[in-house]
């Protein structure tokens, strides 16, 4: 059955922190994450915790790209959902860990939305993404 929705939710280790920390920079490679994944963006909303971190989300027509930062953990929590077949969710999620200079991710999809008979259910696969060299200033 095909579902109705994917829901990316990603741990992102070994970031570069200045970066998480940087309300302007997430905002901005949020926006392009949406704008890569052909993704058209409604409502946004970002806040810049003190003493560090950062967190937002955009709500698109499909659903919406979410962010969490811990600058001092260097760690982010991305979340990605997308119902439709015209984006691109993982052109999205590729340019973030890119952006964010994350040497690692884990990686949950869910297939959201999967008719069985008269219900609904979700189907989940996992995998982890190490990048060499990505994060060279931390």
């Amino acid at each position: 059955m095909e579902p109705i929705g994917y829901h990316y939710l990603v741990e992102a280790s070994g970031c570069n922190s200045e970066i998480l920390g940087d309300l302007d920079k997430i905002k901005e490679i949020m926006f392009n994450a949406a704008k890569i994944g052909k993704m058209d963006v409604k409502t946004v909303y970002f806040y810049k915790f003190s003493p560090s971190g950062v967190s937002g989300i955009l709500v698109v027509s499909e659903s919406h790209l979410s962010i969490h930062t811990w600058p001092e953990n260097q760690y982010a929590a991305i979340d990605i959902f997308i119902c439709g077949k015209g984006s691109d969710p993982e052109k999205a999620l590729e340019f973030i860990l890119s952006s964010i200079q994350s040497s690692y991710a884990h990686v949950t999809e869910v297939e959201r939305g999967v008719k069985d008979e008269d219900i609904y259910t979700h189907s989940v696969i996992s995998w982890d993404e190490t990048y060499k060299n990505r994060n060279t200033s931390k």
